[in-house]
């Protein structure tokens, strides 16, 4: 396989989150605004890293009570 370190999107260390995301959705994602999610409310691991199908669960949940 390749040289490159494996990822585990249970356990991102919040700027490596923000790398994935803007990668993935197409625009970019700084490392302040998911910090910003977890100061309001946006699950985060016990170490300080990401899940990223919690926070996406948890960022469609806040989109969807429309404030």
């Amino acid at each position: 396989m390749g040289d490159e370190p494996r990822i585990n999107p249970l356990a991102l260390p919040i700027p490596d989150a923000a790398k994935v995301l803007s990668k993935a959705g197409g625009r970019v994602i700084r490392a302040d605004q998911i910090e910003t999610d977890v100061a309001a409310g946006a699950p985060q691991n016990d170490d300080g890293t990401i899940n990223l199908i919690t926070y996406a669960a948890w960022l469609a949940r806040e989109r969807g009570r429309g404030d």
